[in-house]
This record gives C-alpha cells, structure tokens and sequence, in this order.
C-alpha cells in the first residue's frame, strides 16, 4: 500500500487492546514490585486504561483476567468502561493459580480438578455474556516435567473433551482463541506446546475457534511471521499477544526487543487481508511491567505497534511481486529494507493531529497530571497484582 491517504486511514482505524494486568503489579519469579497509584480494582484499571486510550485514540478495548478482575457485578463494570470511552476486550481464564492445577487443570488425571477448571472455564463466558465481549482466551499450563509422568495421547483427549463443551456453550458472535506455549511452567511436555496443537484442536471445534499468537512463545529462531502468513491463509488467526523477549518469555514492551521481528509479523498481517474487519484478528498486548512506569510503558507499547503498522503499510507491494517474480533477490529485500529504514513518525505525528490528538502521545499522558493524582489518591486497599 503506498498511497498515503490510504496509509492514513488504515492507521486511524487501527486498534489495540491493552490488558489488565499490565496497569497493576507484576515482577518476576523473586520479587514482584510496587509502585504508587497502582490500581486496586477492575474500575481503576479501566480508569488507567481509559488514560491509554485518550493519548493515542487507538486503544478502545481492555482484556479483563478472571478471577484477577472478578467483580459482584459485571453489566456495572462494562457500563462503566463505556462511560470512561472504553469497553470490555477478551476475557481471559485462570486455570493455573489454583493449588489443585499441580498436575494440570483440564488435563488432569482427577476429574474432579478437570471439573473445577471447565466450570471456570465457563463462568468465563458467563463473564462474555454481561460485558458484551467476542473473545474468550485459554492459555493452559498443563503439561508434565518428567517422561512417564502421564500419558501425552490420554492428556489430548481431556483438553479435547474440555474444549467441546465450553465450545458448545459460546454464543453465536463469541470465539475461543487458542493460547500456545513451548515450555513454562511445565519444561517435558506442554499439553499445548505449539501453533499446530493449537490449529489441530481448532480445526476439530469448528470455525469459532481460533488460534492465537503470543509473539514471546516460541523457541529461539522461530518464523513466527510464517506461522502468521500460514494461519491467516486458513482463517484461523484470531490475535495476538504482542511482547517481547530477549531470552524466553520475557513480556517486555513490544518492539522493544527486535524491531524488525513485528515489522515482518505486521507485513504479513498487511499484506494477507489480516486488517480487514472481516479478518476479526484481535491485537492485544500482553505484557507486564515490572520496573517501568506502567501507563507510559503500555502507551509506548501501543506506538510500537502502530510505527510498525505504518511501516508494513509503506511497503510497495507491486514492486515486491515483480521483484519476486522476476526471481529478484536482492530487488524483492530491498522493497522490505526501504520500507522498514522509513522514518513513519512523522507521518503517525500528522495523522495523530487530524485526529484532534497531541502528535506526542506520552507528553500527552503526562500533561494530564495523572500519575501524580492517582499516587496521591489511591492510598490504602490492596495494589493489583498477580493475584488480585
């Protein structure tokens, strides 16, 4: 896409949903850390959010973490979501926090852990149905560390059991999307280790369930652009979760580690029909900010993703085809390069400004007088965290 009126409209269209999490307190596994006005509750956190939204006018939705931002009642909660300019995202499930999922949750060799996590599992789309979302996102941590220490055939077939009634129970607009991981918290086998289990288990449910990519889930070296290219060609991308990592699943700020990494993902998107609405792929971050301030960090997440965007958008796209069919190697990088060495800040500055938005989205939010307030505010209760 080269012409820039339409760059520009592609760019304000654009949305990005921000979780939860990412506005309490997170750490790593020695130390989780505070910091002042962090969030107590689901309605600080939207307020939080909604601070996200207003600088960069594209972050209207907000991923909630069940039990994590369990409230008495959710039709309140997503009424005040969209009094603050915000709704209620993807609802994500949490079968890996309680004691009994050891040995799994849904996989597990006990029917009646397996029952509890389903039953969760389906209190989640309860949660769907009062706040009005489309997505429900399972990531699962079942998995063993030992070889012999369960059956990986006999694990399938609960996850497959599990998934087909909570499959059953979506509405007519609602979705699964498959969370994978390689490894953590289970280092032998993960019961949904890759991309293909996830695909596997997708293509058996039926078309409401679809694959989504955490772009800090793979092993070192992994195309993740081309398990992108492979899914949204089948229809089967429903997200992402964008982060980024150095070394494992690290969830630092998207674009922070390897630039070009969601330049090449976000080409593919571009190119393959991925921002098309009828595409439904949900950009959501996840990620946790353990020692920067967190709504700046998720603002400069979501321009990481937008310089991306509009770096994907840039690329010409006819010259890249002859190049390649002319068998033009060096013609065919040369097209990504030129895109990707653009310098796209200015142009998000100017489009940022025919939004009726500061073209600097974080002097913006710091202008507001925000995190002074909230410090001063938000003094006793209990700060959001991994567990609240």
């Amino acid at each position: 896409m080269s012409d820039l009126a339409a760059v520009k409209a592609a760019l304000k269209v654009q949305r990005i949903e921000t979780p939860s999490w990412g506005y309490g307190n997170s750490g790593t596994r020695f130390k989780v850390f505070t910091q002042p006005g962090v969030p107590r509750d689901p309605y600080e956190k939207l307020a939080d959010a909604a601070q996200v939204h207003a600088a960069t006018g594209v972050a209207p939705q907000v991923s909630l973490h069940i039990p994590w931002d369990r409230v008495d009642d959710y039709g309140r909660l997503a009424q005040y979501a969209d009094g603050l300019g915000v709704r209620i995202g993807a609802i994500n499930a949490n079968v890996f926090q309680d004691d009994e999922y050891k040995l799994g949750s849904v996989t597990n060799a006990d029917s009646a852990v397996r029952r509890k996590a389903v039953d969760h599992l389906l209190e989640c789309v309860d949660v769907m149905d009062a706040t009005g979302s489309r997505d429900l996102k399972l990531w699962f941590s079942d998995g063993t560390n030992y070889p012999g220490q369960d059956d990986v055939v006999t694990r399938q077939g609960r996850l497959s059991e599990a998934l087909t009634e909570v499959y059953a129970r979506l509405g007519e607009e609602q979705r699964i999307l498959l969370e994978y991981k390689l490894f953590e918290p289970a280092f032998y086998t993960m019961d949904v280790p890759d991309w293909g289990t996830a695909y596997a288990h997708c293509l058996k449910l039926g078309h409401k369930a679809q694959v989504v990519v955490d772009t800090g889930h793979h092993a070192p070296g992994t195309n993740i652009e081309f398990i992108v290219a492979l899914l949204l060609a089948e229809g089967r991308l429903g997200g992402f979760d964008f982060n980024s990592r150095f070394y494992a699943d690290d969830d630092l700020m998207v674009g922070s580690a390897d630039p070009f990494q969601l330049f090449r993902i976000l080409h593919e998107v571009v190119k393959n029909g991925g921002f098309d609405e009828a595409a439904g792929v949900a950009f959501m971050l996840d990620q946790c900010h353990n020692i920067e301030a967190k709504i700046p960090a998720v603002i400069r997440s979501v321009m990481n993703v937008q310089e991306a965007t509009a770096k994907a958008l840039v690329v010409d796209l006819d010259a890249l085809r002859a190049a390649q069919q002319a068998g033009d190697v060096l013609g065919a990088n040369a097209v990504l390069m030129d895109a990707y060495n653009t310098d796209v800040r200015p142009l998000l500055a100017e489009v940022r400004a025919e939004q009726g938005l500061d073209p600097d989205p974080v002097a913006a939010y710091r202008a507001t007088g925000w995190a002074e307030r909230t410090a001063a505010e938000r003094v006793g209760g209990t700060q959001a965290g991994w567990g609240a």
